[in-house]
């Protein structure tokens, strides 16, 4: 694999962790569990810093919220894009400054707006992303009048699933076309300082097309409206970065996607070769990117126990602790993560797999007709690629509590979220 810089291998597979740590921290703290290593998210976010050396990189904290994730995002000197006023309050609480949290409002409700701007009195420097003419008129009644950044709908998209490909979805944005006119009028009465898109969740290599695109069109428009009122600050076409979740699939070259960024926004080349300039390079705005499951996602797994093995027609169905509620990636996109039994020896025979979780829905499987060292009642698995959307899509359905999570920095290991309890399900009813 390859390495960038002091970055680490370009992508942490399941099979590189160490299978007898997993299980004394499923001994340990009971499953199901979240591990996350806190050293590889770090590692992560020096891979991004490093391809795009001049670009504001911001992390899309609805991939993780976990307190110990976002002081090491900060740490590492990103800044932080959030989806909602909760996500706001968590960057805030682990000490992001207030002009390096973003704030994209997606048809907010009115107690996000209501929060967002008592916060934005508080640090002023805090930027709010609108995508709809209407967002702008809420805020306006709330007496905001800050940086402003508009969310363009390119009429491109990309992604893992049709679920979150977003660039050319109606629900984001304002049309393209009619960003400039609405983006200048809005430069007289508040901070503009930049214009957003994104084109969708899990870009791969063979979405590189449709980013190249979605950065052409943001690039145009940043000109057009850079030619009305000025330099923006920063122009931000989102991120998406796509992880390998299959064993066989090769890691994403981000120095190509970072080269092909830069090449089709029309920026200088951010290493000064004068060469690679092009005849559009006259963007004043700074480059930004948001990149989310690329810093967290092979940052974590998930541990299960197993606690049922059933010969059933075509399958041995595995039945184990975790399930959609845990890990709702598999029911919701028919999302692959690598699976392994931890508790088996290297010689045992593998049998046709269908692990399956405690909840009432057919949908709650982890994977079906999967390879798997044939699991007893008591064993442990890993689900891989588990850091990114595992915990925060978590839910209580069938009164399930949430799992516990462990957060490890060096040979520390710290209880970074508690297991819920039935009492805790229960505490907010009258």
């Amino acid at each position: 694999m390859s390495e960038v810089g002091d970055g680490g291998p370009a992508v942490r597979r399941l099979a590189e962790w160490d299978e007898e740590d997993l299980v004394a921290l499923a001994e340990e703290y009971e499953t199901p569990l979240y591990v996350v290593d806190l050293d590889r998210v770090e590692e992560n976010c020096v891979r991004l810093r490093e391809a795009f050396p001049d670009a504001d990189v911001r992390y899309a904290a609805k991939a993780h919220t976990g307190r110990d994730v976002l002081r090491t995002v900060r740490e590492a000197g990103l800044g932080v894009e959030c989806a909602s006023a909760g996500e706001v309050e968590r960057a805030l609480a682990v000490g992001f400054p207030g002009d390096r949290v973003q704030y994209t409002a997606v048809n907010p409700p009115a107690r996000d707006l209501d929060l967002v701007v008592e916060r934005w009195r508080e640090h002023p420097g805090l930027t709010v992303t609108v995508g709809a003419e209407d967002t702008v008129d809420r805020l306006r009644e709330r007496g905001f009048d800050g940086r402003l950044c508009v969310r363009a709908n390119p009429g491109v998209g990309a992604g893992h699933h049709e679920k979150v490909s977003t660039g050319a979805n109606a629900k984001f944005g304002i049309p393209i076309e009619r960003v400039a006119d609405l983006a200048t009028r809005w430069a007289d009465e508040f901070d503009l300082v930049g214009v957003h898109a994104h084109a969708g969740s899990g870009i791969s290599g063979e979405d590189l097309s449709a980013h190249r695109e979605l950065v052409n069109r943001m690039g145009d428009l940043t000109r057009e409206i850079e030619s009305r009122v000025g330099p923006l600050e920063f122009v931000d076409v989102g991120g998406g970065f796509g992880v390998p979740y299959r064993e066989d699939e090769p890691p994403l070259d981000l120095q190509a996607v970072a080269e092909a960024t830069r090449e089709a926004l029309g920026a200088v080349d951010e290493r000064g070769s004068a060469d690679r300039r092009t005849a559009s390079d006259d963007i004043g705005a700074t480059l930004a990117i948001e990149p989310g499951r690329y810093v967290v996602a092979d940052a974590g797994v998930l541990l299960t126990t197993v606690n049922t093995v059933k010969e059933a027609r075509d399958a041995t169905v595995v039945g184990v602790d975790a399930g959609m509620t845990t890990l709702l990636r598999p029911a919701m996109y028919d999302a692959y993560h690598a699976i392994a039994n931890l508790s088996a020896a290297a010689d045992t025979e593998e049998i046709d797999a269908t692990v399956a979780g405690p909840i009432c829905e057919s949908a709650d499987v982890l994977c079906e007709h999967r390879p798997l060292s044939r699991p007893e009642r008591g064993d442990v698995l890993a689900v891989g690629n588990a850091g990114a959307y595992g915990y925060e899509m978590s839910s209580t359905y069938n009164s399930r509590p949430r799992p516990a999570e462990v957060a490890l920095a060096g040979t520390t290991v710290r209880l970074a979220r508690r297991r819920e309890s039935l009492t805790d399900l229960t505490s907010l009813e009258q």
